[in-house]
């Protein structure tokens, strides 16, 4: 079963993240399944969400360990390749090189299938088999065959790609994010090495790093992209008590049109959700729900 981590990427689904979770643990296999789920209150929905009424509303699910929430909810926002989900298949955790590329290949005809093909699966001067793919849900997904000679990591990285209003801005928000949460430090980084498109010398091609002690991947956009970060993908991050999430909100909330129900934006356009992390138990008070949607920050006492 996947542990509970301090950040938790979450998925925005338009009234389809059943089907989706479903789906998507069935194309992961082994050690993927839907963890916990609950559903929109009966009563006392505001009138955009009453037809949604006992219906699912979140769901979080593993995917052969690594922990995702679905929202199920409208057609506000949607997912980008701005935020995409890195897979790492390291021959190192297999019998061979050709039984990771065989698990790599059959999962990207998975998520390909009714999907997007935005790099084609093939060989890149960067890894013998690599693609990425925006699968039927728009849901992006960069699938590599890992060096084995490299240092290991997970299977699945959420991957942040800066462009548009954010271009060039990667750097700035790796060193920003690593000093707001503990236990996390900045990793390889590779720059430019001319400018390419919009990306200067100065912009990253690729860097990862951690929060937390989770990992994550950046870069910026080396042609001129037509999107950026949504709340389609949005990081939640659980909190311990109201002192943490005082201190999250302060230093991560620089957006106040974006601030509603836990929700805010950082200033390199990214969404996070700060909530408690009993926040499902909180849920389940008389009236939790609606109190809910008149915050802009949480604050459990007001549950």
């Amino acid at each position: 079963m996947a542990s509970t981590p301090r950040i938790t990427p979450n998925i925005w689904f338009h009234g389809n993240a059943r089907e989706a979770v479903e789906f998507y643990t069935a194309a992961f296999g082994e050690g993927s399944t839907i963890l916990e789920t609950m559903d929109y209150p009966e009563t006392n929905l505001p009138d955009f969400q009453r037809d949604r009424a006992g219906q699912l509303l979140v769901a979080d699910f593993s995917l052969r360990g690594h922990r995702l929430t679905a929202l199920n909810a409208g057609e506000e926002f949607s997912p980008t390749p701005a935020m995409s989900f890195m897979l790492n298949f390291d021959p190192l955790q297999y019998a061979d090189v050709d039984a990771a590329l065989a698990d790599l290949d059959e999962l990207w005809q998975r998520l390909a299938a009714d999907g997007t093909v935005l790099m084609p699966l093939g060989e890149y001067n960067f890894s013998a088999r690599y693609g990425w793919v925006q699968d039927r849900y728009g849901v992006s997904w960069q699938l590599i065959l890992t060096d084995p000679e490299g240092d290991p990591g997970p299977l699945l990285i959420p991957a942040l790609m800066f462009g548009g209003p954010h271009q060039n801005q990667a750097a700035a928000a790796v060193d920003y994010w690593t000093k707001v949460f503990p236990d996390s430090a900045v990793g390889i980084r590779f720059p430019y090495p001319e400018p390419t498109g919009p990306a200067t010398t100065e912009a990253l091609m690729f860097s990862d790093f951690t929060l937390d002690g989770q990992w994550f991947v950046a870069n910026d956009a080396g042609v001129e992209q037509d999107f950026t970060f949504t709340e389609g993908i949005s990081l939640l991050v659980a909190c311990e008590d109201q002192d943490e999430i005082d201190r999250y909100w302060e230093t991560l909330s620089a957006v106040p049109e974006a601030e509603v129900c836990g929700w805010c934006k950082d200033q390199f356009g990214v969404s996070w959700q700060i909530v408690p992390k009993n926040i499902n138990e909180l849920l389940q008070r008389p009236g939790a729900y609606e109190n809910m949607l008149g915050m802009q920050k949480l604050v459990i006492a007001d549950f």
